[in-house]
Protein backbone atom coordinates (compact mmCIF):
# COMPACT_ATOMS: atom_id res chain seq x y z
CA UNK A 1 0.00 0.00 0.00
CA UNK A 2 1.01 3.62 -0.47
CA UNK A 3 2.52 5.55 2.43
CA UNK A 4 0.74 8.87 2.08
CA UNK A 5 1.76 10.55 5.33
CA UNK A 6 3.73 13.18 3.42
CA UNK A 7 0.95 13.74 0.88
CA UNK A 8 -2.28 13.67 2.86
CA UNK A 9 -3.23 15.80 5.84
CA UNK A 10 -3.57 14.18 9.24
CA UNK A 11 -6.98 12.71 9.86
CA UNK A 12 -9.12 13.64 12.86
CA UNK A 13 -8.17 11.53 15.84
CA UNK A 14 -4.54 11.08 14.80
CA UNK A 15 -2.13 12.09 17.53
CA UNK A 16 -2.19 11.61 21.31
CA UNK A 17 -5.78 10.32 21.55
CA UNK A 18 -5.19 7.77 18.80
CA UNK A 19 -2.00 6.63 20.47
CA UNK A 20 -3.88 6.07 23.74
CA UNK A 21 -6.48 3.86 22.04
CA UNK A 22 -9.16 6.54 21.88
CA UNK A 23 -10.29 8.62 18.96
CA UNK A 24 -11.81 12.06 18.64
CA UNK A 25 -14.05 12.56 15.65
CA UNK A 26 -15.33 15.50 13.64
CA UNK A 27 -18.24 16.18 16.00
CA UNK A 28 -15.96 16.33 19.05
CA UNK A 29 -17.01 13.04 20.60
CA UNK A 30 -14.29 10.72 21.76
CA UNK A 31 -14.36 7.11 22.72
CA UNK A 32 -12.61 3.81 22.43
CA UNK A 33 -11.32 3.00 18.99
CA UNK A 34 -14.07 1.36 16.88
CA UNK A 35 -16.69 2.26 19.52
CA UNK A 36 -17.52 5.76 18.31
CA UNK A 37 -21.17 6.80 17.93
CA UNK A 38 -22.74 6.13 14.53
CA UNK A 39 -22.49 9.83 13.61
CA UNK A 40 -18.73 9.54 13.94
CA UNK A 41 -18.03 6.44 11.88
CA UNK A 42 -16.07 7.34 8.79
CA UNK A 43 -15.52 4.69 6.17
CA UNK A 44 -12.09 4.40 4.63
CA UNK A 45 -10.55 2.32 1.87
CA UNK A 46 -6.98 1.23 1.39
CA UNK A 47 -6.09 1.69 -2.27
CA UNK A 48 -3.29 0.07 -4.20
CA UNK A 49 -0.43 2.34 -5.21
CA UNK A 50 -1.52 2.13 -8.86
CA UNK A 51 -5.15 3.03 -8.12
CA UNK A 52 -4.12 5.87 -5.81
CA UNK A 53 -1.67 7.37 -8.31
CA UNK A 54 -4.19 7.10 -11.15
CA UNK A 55 -6.89 8.90 -9.18
CA UNK A 56 -4.48 11.58 -7.91
CA UNK A 57 -3.17 12.19 -11.45
CA UNK A 58 -6.72 12.56 -12.76
CA UNK A 59 -7.58 15.04 -10.01
CA UNK A 60 -4.39 17.00 -10.64
CA UNK A 61 -5.29 17.37 -14.31
CA UNK A 62 -8.82 18.47 -13.36
CA UNK A 63 -7.41 21.05 -10.93
CA UNK A 64 -5.26 22.41 -13.75
CA UNK A 65 -8.28 22.62 -16.03
CA UNK A 66 -10.26 24.51 -13.39
CA UNK A 67 -7.39 26.95 -12.87
CA UNK A 68 -7.34 27.44 -16.65
CA UNK A 69 -11.06 28.27 -16.65
CA UNK A 70 -10.49 30.82 -13.89
CA UNK A 71 -7.62 32.36 -15.85
CA UNK A 72 -9.83 32.59 -18.92
CA UNK A 73 -12.47 34.42 -16.90
CA UNK A 74 -9.88 36.77 -15.41
CA UNK A 75 -8.59 37.52 -18.93
CA UNK A 76 -12.12 38.20 -20.22
CA UNK A 77 -12.18 35.25 -22.61
CA UNK A 78 -15.20 34.76 -24.85
CA UNK A 79 -18.15 33.02 -23.11
CA UNK A 80 -18.33 30.10 -25.53
CA UNK A 81 -14.62 29.40 -25.09
CA UNK A 82 -15.06 29.29 -21.30
CA UNK A 83 -18.13 27.05 -21.56
CA UNK A 84 -16.20 24.70 -23.83
CA UNK A 85 -13.52 24.35 -21.17
CA UNK A 86 -16.14 23.89 -18.43
CA UNK A 87 -17.62 21.06 -20.49
CA UNK A 88 -14.15 19.49 -20.64
CA UNK A 89 -13.85 19.76 -16.83
CA UNK A 90 -17.25 18.09 -16.42
CA UNK A 91 -16.21 15.29 -18.77
CA UNK A 92 -12.99 14.79 -16.79
CA UNK A 93 -14.95 14.62 -13.51
CA UNK A 94 -17.35 12.10 -15.04
CA UNK A 95 -14.40 10.01 -16.17
CA UNK A 96 -12.92 10.19 -12.65
CA UNK A 97 -16.25 9.00 -11.22
CA UNK A 98 -16.43 6.09 -13.68
CA UNK A 99 -12.99 4.88 -12.64
CA UNK A 100 -13.83 5.29 -8.95
CA UNK A 101 -17.16 3.49 -9.38
CA UNK A 102 -15.52 0.63 -11.25
CA UNK A 103 -12.90 0.22 -8.52
CA UNK A 104 -15.62 0.37 -5.86
CA UNK A 105 -17.65 -2.35 -7.56
CA UNK A 106 -14.63 -4.60 -8.03
CA UNK A 107 -13.45 -4.28 -4.44
CA UNK A 108 -15.76 -2.88 -1.76
CA UNK A 109 -19.09 -4.08 -3.15
CA UNK A 110 -17.84 -7.51 -4.24
CA UNK A 111 -16.12 -8.18 -0.90
CA UNK A 112 -19.10 -7.08 1.20
CA UNK A 113 -21.60 -9.12 -0.80
CA UNK A 114 -19.38 -12.21 -0.53
CA UNK A 115 -19.32 -11.66 3.23
CA UNK A 116 -23.13 -11.36 3.34
CA UNK A 117 -23.31 -7.59 3.84
CA UNK A 118 -25.87 -6.79 1.17
CA UNK A 119 -26.55 -3.29 2.54
CA UNK A 120 -23.68 -2.21 0.28
CA UNK A 121 -26.14 -2.53 -2.63
CA UNK A 122 -28.50 -0.04 -0.95
CA UNK A 123 -25.60 2.37 -0.57
CA UNK A 124 -24.74 1.94 -4.25
CA UNK A 125 -28.34 2.36 -5.41
CA UNK A 126 -28.54 5.58 -3.40
CA UNK A 127 -25.45 7.15 -5.04
CA UNK A 128 -26.14 6.07 -8.64
CA UNK A 129 -28.88 8.67 -9.34
CA UNK A 130 -26.50 11.40 -8.15
CA UNK A 131 -23.82 10.18 -10.55
CA UNK A 132 -26.20 9.96 -13.50
CA UNK A 133 -27.42 13.58 -13.50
Amino acid sequence: MVDRKDIDKKEPGAGKAAQEGTEKCCCGNSGEKDVLPDCCRHKTKERSEKEYKDLINRLSRIEGQVRGVRRMLEENAYCIDIMTQVAAVNAALNSFNKVLLSNHLQTCVTEDIREGREEKMDELLKILPKLMK
